[in-house]
């Protein structure tokens, strides 16, 4: 599963668009969003101190060598995930330790990579009230009600089809 944070802005409009269309007038939807909070509360969710998310990102080498018959020593990655204001997201990426290149037998590819180099596996983007119901309305809902816990970290939003 995914959530609307794993979306691109362009993605996510296009999503809330196609579901409003299977929506009929007066149906409502309740949308669930990951809120803006401190930088320092965003990356160390997502830097843990016991590696579980890094474990999690490194995990996708590991699913590319056995599904795609590739050669990557996981261990010659490291997990970088840091916050980009601009795009308002978490970023997750795998970094090379070393120069390398790896082999993707099941696409007849080598890759190769330099060290520094990073692979962006991942983005989940975090929201603002204002964002989410200006989302919710140009895609043709009508925003109902708002409910956050009183850390404002995350929010849903009910809004009806209009």
């Amino acid at each position: 599963g995914s959530t609307i944070g794993n979306l691109t802005r362009a993605a996510t409009a296009e999503f809330l668009r196609a579901l409003r269309h299977q929506l009929g007038a007066g149906d409502h939807f309740l949308l669930g969003v990951d809120l803006v909070k401190p930088v320092e509360i965003l990356e160390a969710a997502y830097n843990d101190r016991a590696g579980i998310t890094a474990e999690f990102n490194r995990n996708i080498l590991r699913v590319i060598n056995r599904d795609l018959d590739a050669a990557f020593d996981v261990d010659e990655f490291e997990h970088v995930a840091f916050f980009n204001r601009e795009q308002s997201q978490i970023e997750m990426h795998l970094r090379a330790r070393s120069a390398q290149r790896v082999a993707i037998r099941g696409l007849e590819l080598t890759v190769p990579f330099a060290a520094g180099e990073t692979i962006h596996t991942e983005i989940s983007r975090k929201f603002t009230r204002d964002e989410v119901e200006t989302a919710l309305r140009v895609a043709d809902f009508q925003p109902v009600d708002w409910y956050s816990p009183p850390n404002n970290f995350f929010a849903f939003a009910l809004s009806r089809a209009a």
